[in-house]
C-alpha cells in the first residue's frame, strides 16, 4: 500500500471516530468518515468544511442497515476501520437475553460480515489492505457489571486473532485497538442502559449496588483519562504498514490486563 492510505472509519460520528477521522485526515489520508444517523452526517460535514478538510469525505453507514451495507463496499478503500460499537450493561446473571443477541449482533456479527465482504474484495482484486477493528481493554478482562459488554469484545479478539492468521498469505493485515477507561461519554451512557429494564422489585441485583459498582469504576480520575492519547494513538496505527497485532493504550492498562490475565490461573471460586 502506499503511504496515503483511503481509510473507512465507522462510528465516526462521535468519540474516537470522530477524533480519529479529523486527525487521519489532516495527516494528509483520504477519509471516508461513516456515522449511523443523518444528524450526525450534518454535523461531521460542517466540521469538515470549517477546518478546509476536502479529503474528509462523510457518509451515512449504519452497519445494521443492509442497504447501507452494500452501498459502503462500493465504496473504494484500502482499510476498513471497525469502530462502531454499542454497549449494554447489566448483570449477566439477569440482563435479558434479547439485549445480549442485540449486542453481539452491532459488535461482533455486523463488523464480521463487513470484514468478510472487504477481505474478499481485496482478494478478487488482488490487493494488500488493512483491517482494524476497535476492541476494548474489556476484550482481555471481565469486570461485573459489564459482562455483556465485554463478552462481545472478547469474541471480537477471537475474530481478529483467527482472520490475521487466515489473510496473512493475502497480504491483508488485521489489528485490534485496545481503549482504555477514556472520557468519552461512551462508558457513562453505556452504564446507564442497565436502569432501563433493573426492577428493585423483580431482579436481585438491586439498583443502588450496581450504581455504586459503576461509580467507583468510573468515578475516580483512573477512569476518566483524556481521550486525545487515544485518538493520537489511532491516528498513528490505523494506517501503519507495521506495528503490533493487539494494541492497548494506555501503558498502565496494558501492564494492569497482563497482571490480571496472570492471576487468572491462580485464581478460585
Amino acid at each position: 500500500m502506499s503511504a496515503t492510505k483511503t481509510i473507512l472509519i465507522t462510528g465516526a460520528g462521535s468519540g474516537f471516530g470522530e477524533g480519529a477521522a479529523i486527525g487521519l485526515a489532516q495527516q494528509g489520508h483520504n477519509v471516508i468518515a461513516t456515522v449511523q444517523i443523518l444528524p450526525q452526517l450534518n454535523a461531521l460535514r460542517e466540521k469538515a468544511a470549517a477546518l478546509g478538510l476536502n479529503n474528509l469525505r462523510v457518509e451515512k453507514l449504519d452497519i445494521l442497515d443492509h442497504y447501507d451495507v452494500e452501498n459502503g463496499l462500493k465504496w473504494d478503500f484500502d482499510i476498513f476501520f471497525s469502530n462502531a460499537g454499542y454497549g449494554e450493561s447489566g448483570p449477566v446473571s439477569e440482563i435479558p437475553l434479547d439485549l445480549v443477541r442485540k449486542n453481539f449482533e452491532i459488535n461482533v456479527f455486523a463488523p464480521l460480515a463487513f470484514a468478510q465482504r472487504f477481505a474478499r474484495k481485496l482478494i478478487d482484486e488482488k490487493r494488500s489492505g488493512k483491517i482494524v477493528f476497535t476492541s476494548s481493554m474489556g476484550g482481555l478482562f471481565t469486570p461485573a457489571g459489564f459482562g455483556t459488554y465485554v463478552a462481545t469484545k472478547h469474541a471480537l479478539e477471537s475474530v481478529a486473532e483467527a482472520m490475521q492468521q487466515e489473510l496473512k498469505p493475502f497480504d491483508i493485515k488485521v489489528q485490534t485497538i485496545n481503549p482504555g477507561p477514556y472520557l468519552t461519554g461512551y462508558n457513562e451512557n453505556m452504564a446507564d442502559t442497565a436502569f432501563r429494564w433493573l426492577d428493585d422489585s423483580v431482579n436481585f441485583t438491586k439498583r443502588a449496588e450496581l450504581k455504586a459498582t459503576f461509580d467507583a469504576m468510573l468515578g475516580v480520575p483512573e477512569g476518566r483519562l483524556d481521550p486525545k492519547e487515544m485518538i493520537d494513538a489511532m491516528i498513528a496505527i490505523v494506517p501503519s504498514d507495521t506495528g503490533k497485532f493487539r494494541n492497548v493504550v494506555p501503558q498502565a492498562i496494558e501492564d494492569m490486563l497482563k497482571e490480571s490475565q496472570r492471576n487468572a490461573w491462580e485464581a478460585t471460586i
